[in-house]
Order: C-alpha cells, then structure tokens, then sequence
C-alpha cells in the first residue's frame, strides 16, 4: 500500500497504559501520530509499511490452500504413517488431525480478524493474555513462530527436492539421490524462488492462483487414476495395522506417531495471516482464506488417501521406493512417461507452496524485526520492490544451512526432525495465543470485543477444544519413530525444540526482560486503520 507519512516508530513502555483493544489507538490512547521518541528513531513507519496489498481474497485463498496443500503433503510424507501405524493410522489418524486442525484455525482466523497485523499470534496474545505476564508470553510466542516458520520453510524445501530427485531416479536408474545431491536442489530451488519473491512479487499472487487451479485438477486426476486403475484392497484394509519400525508391542505409541506424521500437512495454515498487510480488506479476507482453506483441504485429503489406500496395491512397495506414492502411481498407471507427467505437476504444486512459504516466513521475519525481537536491519522495506528484501535474503540462507544437515545423514532421518520442530514450534505457538482467548473469553465474557469473522456463542468451546488437541499432539511429536533408539534413528526434535527455548529464555532474562517493551503500537495501529 502506498503510504505518505513519515510516523516515527514508538513501542509501548512497560508502564505505559493505553487502549490496547485492537482499534486505531495510538500508544497515549490516541490516533498515531509523528513521535520524535522511539526504540529505532532512524527507521519510520513509511520504510516499514509501504508494501502494496497485492492479494485480492481469491488470490489469497489459493495462496492459503496450495501452501497447505494437505493431499500432496500426505502423499510426500506417506512413508512415515506406512512405517508407523499403516493404514489405519492415515484413515483414522487423517480424521482426527484434520477435525483438530478446523478447531485450530477457527481460533486462529478469529483471532487475525481483530488484530490482521504480519506479526500475528505474538500480537494477539500481547493484547490477550493477562497484563502481568504478555509481554513475557509475546516474548517466547515471537521466537517460537519465528523458528517454526523457518524449519517449516526447510521442510517444505526438503520436500520439493525429494520429490525431484524422485522423479530424477525414476527415469536414471544410476542416480544416487539423498545427501549432498538433496542440500544442493534444495540450496537452488531456495535461491530461485527467493529471487522470484525480490524481484517479480507482484506475480507470486497468480503463481499461487494458478497452483491453486492446478492442486484441485491434481486431486480430481488422481482419484480418477487409482479408482479406475488401481488394484482394490478390501474395505478392511483401512483398518490394517501395518507396523515396521520397533513399536510392534505398543500399538498406541505406533499409531500416535503415524498420525502425528500427518500434522506436518496441517501446520501452518496462518501462513495467509502474515501476508496480511498486503490483502485487500484483509480483515475479512484472511479469517475466511485460513478457515476454508483448511476445511477444503481436509475433505480434499480425507477422500484422496481414502481412495488411494484403497487401491495403492501391496505395502512392500510402497516402503521399498525412495518417494512411495510415484512409485504406487507408476504401478498404478504402467507407464513411465504417463507417471512422470503427472508426477511433474504434482511438483509444480510443491514448487508453488514453497514460493508461498519464502513469502509467509520472510514476512513474519520483518514483522518481528520491527517489533524488535531480530535487529532492526531485517525490517527495512526497499521502496523500490516493495517488499523486505533482506528478510527474503536471511530466510533463503537460514534454510539453505538447515537443509545441509542432509549431508551425512538419512534424508528421512533430517525430514522427521525437521518437520517435528516445526510442528512443535508452531503448536507452542498456537498454545500461547489460544490459551490467551480463553483466559480473555472467561474474564471478559461479552464484552470481549471481536473482530469481524467470530465463533460467536460457540468461541470457548471451540478454543477449548483447539487448545486441547495442540497439546495432546506436542506430546508425541518428540518421540523417536524406530526402536531401538541410536544416533541414526533418534528424533531429534527435542533436542533442537531444547535449544530454542534455552535460546529464548536466556534473551529474556538475559536482555528482554529489561529491556524489551512489547511489539510497537504505532505500527500496529498504523496498519490495523488501513486494513
């Protein structure tokens, strides 16, 4: 959006008192306005604004729904509920994450229509959460998101690579992939579509509008494929128990972990939230890209595996193929050529997510810059392009260095933990915020004042029940896949979920604690009136 103030940027003080309620209100209780007085008194709301809202509420939907991309993701990661939990797990596990994650986005979509600000979730609970403790809530929320949403950017990235190299080995037999040959398509597919985000974004909104087509003719062609070609299992073999990896005598840990493997495809749904600030009437926009988009992609996920389970053929092959479903496809379809055409726009699907989540993850890293949780540098916005280039540039390199812990291990191995860290992240940081409505709904009551896109009557349950299934599942997500457990075969998830929050609490009593004041008001309202 063209902006044509110059507002020096101010960010409430810890004894300050204003009308924190979501509306244009400045840090003394009036509209924002030019301040001499500020953490970053080089840096103006101007250099920090000035995106254009590019995202029509179509456009954004796409985004949202092909960033998802739930059908594809389970066909990418199906290896790990086959190895953990088999059918049953993906059928009835598909039911369970799918219903969760509704209950999730609801809470979240409401959430983005009070307050549809790129920083999101630590926002919300800083307006939320008891006064005593929401700066230190926002605090941890802050990096919490801001870590999920770059190993998220990774496992997405690890995704589209491995399902190149699949189709790479599946037409040269002597390729080796995984390894070095993974970190080095990841690395360039990084680089291509971060110079695609810098310098021609004004296209991303029609990529990801065309991915969108695309990932609904996908869906149709396969069930088409495997319901008129497929083999036929019986209906009892949705409820097969297929368990490979060392958990044969805990049958629940077994099924857990094949379940938790399909969160991954239904973590990050607030993608669209941190696109905010460049969407058309983004109140109402967002909260309805983020809640349908789920809900299509979870019917459009559900029918999809249902189909295929029933008609993937034997399970050994599935297991025994370095990508499972292009494996099941060719023998499915009997042709190589047929299979890789239709494996190849499947990947350009994948190719159109991971365009999306540069996009999404480079713009919470700006946000939370300017806010003051990462140096200010990264919240510059060029006035030429229009969008933050040097955040776009330290996500692209943050992702290329994870993705390189491919070399010398198992490339499942690195998918696993990297796709648990994200999930765990992203649910602690879901925990936070929702944890923050309800303690808000039960002071509050009534008076709570909603945004645009509310739950209504029916809010506290729903809340209750998100934040009841985010938790459930931030238990299973750290626990190892095979037994026995060694460095091969350990998740290690929870070592690198330790890290982050060491990191974070040492920030905190170490400097924020001190002598971070909370995200800056003067943008948020700012950008709350244009919306």
């Amino acid at each position: 959006m063209q902006q044509h103030e110059d507002v020096e940027l101010r960010a409430r003080s810890k004894d300050t008192k204003a009308k924190d309620d979501g509306v244009s209100v400045g840090v003394d209780g009036k509209s924002p306005s030019p301040s001499t007085s500020g953490h970053h008194p080089s840096m103006t709301t101007d250099s920090q604004t000035r995106t254009r809202r590019l995202f029509s509420m179509s456009q954004l939907f796409a985004f949202s729904l092909t960033y998802m991309g739930t059908w594809e993701a389970w066909h990418q990661s199906i290896y790990s509920p086959l190895y953990n939990g088999g059918p049953r797990a993906i059928f009835w596990g598909g039911f369970l994450t799918v219903a969760g994650a509704l209950a999730q986005a609801a809470s979240i979509a409401e959430m983005s229509s009070l307050q549809p600000v790129a920083g999101a979730q630590y926002h919300w609970t800083y307006h939320l959460a008891p006064k005593s403790m929401n700066r230190f809530m926002c605090y941890v929320q802050g990096w919490a998101s801001w870590f999920g949403y770059v190993s998220l950017l990774a496992g997405v990235a690890n995704t589209t690579a491995i399902q190149l190299e699949g189709i790479i080995q599946f037409n040269h037999e002597n390729y080796i992939p995984g390894g070095w040959h993974t970190s080095l398509l990841v690395i360039a597919l990084l680089v291509v579509l971060g110079a695609l985000n810098m310098y021609a974004f004004r296209l991303v909104p029609w990529i990801e509008l065309t991915g969108g087509v695309l990932h609904v003719a996908n869906w149709v062609a396969f069930i088409v494929i495997f319901a008129a070609m497929g083999p036929r299992h019986d209906p009892d073999f949705l409820f097969l128990d297929s368990t490979t990896s060392g958990w044969v005598d805990k049958p629940v840990v077994s099924w857990h972990l094949g379940a938790v493997a399909l969160t991954w495809a239904l973590t990050g749904f607030d993608s669209a939230i941190h696109m905010s600030e460049e969407t058309k009437k983004a109140k109402s926009a967002v909260p309805r890209a983020i809640f349908w988009s789920i809900f299509m992609n979870g019917i459009m996920a559900i029918v999809q595996m249902s189909v295929f389970l029933i008609s993937m053929g034997p399970i050994d092959v599935a297991m025994q193929a370095y990508v499972p479903s292009l494996a099941i496809l060719y023998n499915t379809v009997k042709s190589k050529s047929a299979a890789t055409a239709v494996w190849t726009m499947f990947w350009f699907v994948s190719m159109s997510s991971n365009l999306a989540s540069i996009a999404s993850v480079s713009r919470l890293t700006w946000a939370w810059a300017r806010d003051g949780g990462l140096p200010i540098y990264f919240a510059y916005i060029d006035p030429k392009r229009r969008v933050p280039v040097r955040a776009v540039v330290l996500c692209v390199i943050l992702t290329s260095l994870l993705c390189l812990l491919n070399i010398g291990s198992s490339t499942y191995v690195v998918f696993n933990a990297i796709t648990s860290l994200c999930s765990w992240a992203l649910y602690l940081s879901y925990a936070i915020c929702i944890l923050s409505m309800v303690l808000a709904r039960l002071e509050e009551g009534p008076g709570l004042k909603l945004g645009e896109w509310s739950l209504g009557r029916y809010g506290l349950a729903v809340n209750c029940a998100a934040l009841a299934y985010t938790l459930y599942m931030m238990v299973w997500l750290p626990f190892p896949s095979t037994t026995p457990v060694d460095a091969s075969t350990m998740n290690y998830c929870a070592i690198m979920v330790g890290f982050i929050l060491v990191f974070t609490f040492a920030m905190w009593f170490g400097w924020a604690r001190k002598n971070w004041p909370g995200p800056n008001l003067t943008i948020r309202d700012y950008v709350i009136a244009h919306s």
